[in-house]
């Protein structure tokens, strides 16, 4: 599995995530039929399966995954100075709660499986000042998920999500 990782600041609008980067798991499922059911089985619930909003947009209450069921997108990740990735069918983004998101474009046939962990509500957030300061306090208290999306106990999330629990 390749993966990619990005780290994004506060731009002023959208807050990013000051703890946890983005992680993208490249071409991890050959069939991306099993997406949902993974993700279920690891405790990330409350799931969807839709395509990914037009606007930029966060939710400061939880963390979530994108699994790419079908087609291929780009994806604007982390604000409007954000960096621009392509995804595609097999593909997984785990974005920490503040990040944001938008679709550039996409395939006629692209969808996602959005998922939670332990199925927690989301909020929709766009980046609006009034949103603020107490999104911000949300994101920073927020901590690590129990298990990766994917790979459950084991997982890139649990290394390359470090932020101290008794901070």
């Amino acid at each position: 599995m390749d993966m990619v990782t990005f780290m994004f600041g506060d731009d002023g609008s959208i807050p990013n995530n000051p703890n946890f980067p983005v992680l993208i798991y490249r071409a991890v499922f050959d069939d991306p039929g099993g997406m949902q059911g993974t993700f279920e089985h690891n405790e990330w619930t409350n799931s969807w399966v839709n395509g990914v909003f037009d606007y930029h947009h966060y939710h400061s209450n939880t963390h979530e995954v994108l699994g790419v069921i079908n087609g291929s997108a780009t994806l604007q990740l982390g604000g409007t100075n954000g960096d621009i990735v392509r995804v595609k069918a097999g593909d997984v983004i785990i974005l920490p709660a503040g990040t944001g998101h938008r679709r550039l474009e996409a395939s006629a046939d692209f969808q996602v499986v959005g998922a939670y962990p332990e199925g927690h509500d989301y909020d929709t957030l766009t980046g609006r000042p009034e949103e603020r300061p107490d999104n911000v306090k949300r994101i920073e208290q927020l901590g690590k998920p129990r298990f990766d999306p994917v790979f459950g106990t084991t997982g890139p999330i649990h290394e390359a999500w470090t932020k101290e629990e008794n901070e």
